[in-house]
């Protein structure tokens, strides 16, 4: 799985360790200092993937992904030294993919990059381009969500789980079945983690004008809703 590494992070160190592990697998790495230029190597390098630091000096991971997703949909994989779950699903709110926290094992970090960057190019690949339900329609080839035609930006993990999700829009899938689609059989992904790009994916929708997205059904898993704008 050939691709490019865009690796943020202000301690040298750390950088040294990611890039030798991503390279030793096949991957080519590049790097940045700050948040600044990783934001400008974004623009310049067109990565595959951004390992984004939280703590970056200058302006921090989290406000580093913010402006990221207002042009852009590359998978981002944060990394943190905070302990605190919220920092985790602030993250993963604001569009990231998933985290690592530090310590972390590089070969576990491999692996949750090569999840991110293998769900990426399925969803790019899926064999029904397009998927519709109510006003809400997903285009896979194009890795494309509009609402009424309006075009609402999605992260990877986003994508992967709505287009789960309107595959069989009249049934309820549980949790552990999106976790398996999005992040495969054998990485451990905890419900909360669904439920914050669950309910970044509301949001997005909701303020493109569809409202009841997707239905939690208590004690069993989610469903679509209506998806019909006013």
């Amino acid at each position: 799985m050939p691709g490019h590494i865009l690796i943020a992070d202000d301690d040298p160190n750390i950088r040294e360790v990611i890039g030798f592990a991503v390279e030793k697998s096949g991957f080519t790495a590049s790097f940045a200092e700050h948040g600044l230029a990783a934001l400008e190597q974004v623009q310049t390098g067109n990565p595959d993937l951004l390992v984004l630091d939280i703590g970056l000096p200058e302006m921090d991971g989290l406000e580093v992904c913010r402006e990221l997703r207002k042009t852009s949909d590359l998978p981002v994989l944060f990394l943190t030294a905070r302990d605190e779950e919220i920092d985790r699903i602030i993250g993963l709110e604001i569009g990231g993919d998933d985290y690592v926290t530090k310590p972390f094992s590089p070969r576990e970090l491999v692996a949750r990059i090569k999840v991110i960057l293998k769900r990426t190019q399925i969803n790019k690949m899926s064999l029904a381009p397009a998927f519709s339900h109510g006003d809400l329609r997903i285009d896979t080839d194009r890795h494309l969500c509009l609402v009424a035609g309006r075009e609402v930006a999605l992260t990877a993990s986003e994508f992967s789980l709505l287009r789960a999700l309107m595959s069989k829009p009249m049934k309820v899938v549980s949790r552990q079945s999106l976790v398996d689609v999005v992040y495969g059989h054998n990485i451990h992904v905890s419900d909360r983690t669904i439920d914050s790009h669950i309910r970044n994916i509301r949001s997005k929708l909701a303020l493109a004008g569809c409202v009841e997205s997707i239905v939690t059904v208590h004690g069993v898993g989610l469903r679509m809703g209506s998806c019909n704008t006013a």
